[in-house]
């Protein structure tokens, strides 16, 4: 009697598991099934700061900044399958801390494949110990400069457009990263918190037609220091982005910039109202979802 109890609770152990790993195959198929199917980019909702994830047709990720805080670890978990624990790359556009707070806790928790930066000087002890972490890992730690493509793979590219030059004594924001995603019909201009100036050597540089961008990731936050007129009438966006915490200190964004793209008939979309935002893509169409 004893052995055929022991038996059943066997026999009901081997289903369980089984059911389990059905289960988590199954989890796995969807998460390989959605990810390969269409092109991801999202503006996570990390407070005031920037932390934006780009996933590919193909699967390659990448992290362009990741926010003051460890809070953008919670909201990778939006986006990304609780499975996966890498990144094929991370870009960090500046050394400010509202950009890169939240890379210490990214590279505890996830395998980094490649980092880019503009290669700003600062003394910033974020910025210094971040370095010597990825030092440690060793990481392939790469200047970013005007003309490099990077292919994320299913015809998706990121073309860097500033800077353009050594940017190592430079103001922070001034020589920030600015690039281009693009994927089929759907393009975004990420921007950083690049001011005015920035844009202006942009606009020197390139044709219209090389900015414009369905969607535009509003400069430093909705900021009257960046988006100029000319800028916007070259990039021409659909959408207008702009990531910014709940009642900041500094009345991000300025209502000067919300104008100027209401003027341009851009749609806003703001991280403060609206939680992570979230697009997903074939190259043609645009579906868009909120996530708090």
């Amino acid at each position: 009697m004893q052995t055929d109890e022991n038996w059943i609770k066997k026999f009901r152990l081997l289903i369980l598991v089984v059911f389990l790993l059905v289960c988590v195959t199954f989890l796995f198929y969807l998460d390989w099934q959605e990810s390969h199917k269409e092109f991801t980019f999202a503006v996570l909702d990390i407070g005031q700061g920037d932390a934006l994830f780009i996933e590919s047709p193909t699967g390659v990720q990448i992290l362009v900044d990741a926010g003051p805080t460890k809070k953008v670890l919670n909201e990778l978990s939006k986006v990304m399958s609780p499975f996966d624990r890498s990144l094929d790359a991370i870009i960090m556009t500046h050394p400010d801390q509202d950009h890169i707070g939240g890379f210490a806790d990214v590279l505890k928790y996830y395998k980094v494949g490649e980092v880019f930066e503009p290669g700003i000087l600062t003394d910033s002890k974020t910025y210094q110990n971040l370095e010597v972490e990825i030092q440690k890992k060793k990481i392939p730690d790469i200047l970013a400069r005007r003309g490099m493509r990077l292919d994320l793979g299913g015809g998706a590219v990121l073309d860097i457009l500033f800077p353009d030059r050594d940017v190592s004594a430079w103001e922070t924001n001034e020589g920030c990263i600015v690039a281009r995603l693009s994927y089929g019909d759907i393009s975004v201009m990420l921007t950083g918190d690049a001011p005015i100036k920035t844009e202006k050597i942009i606009l020197s540089e390139n044709k219209s037609e090389q900015l414009k961008s369905t969607i535009l990731k509003a400069g430093h936050h909705g900021s009257r220091t960046s988006t100029s007129q000319e800028f916007l009438q070259a990039v021409n966006p659909e959408y207008a982005l702009i990531s910014v915490g709940k009642d900041n200190k500094y009345g991000h964004p300025h209502q000067e910039v919300l104008d100027l793209l209401n003027k341009f008939k851009a749609q806003i979309l703001r991280t403060d109202l609206l939680g992570t935002i979230i697009m997903k893509s074939d190259g043609d169409m645009l579906k868009w979802k909120y996530a708090r």
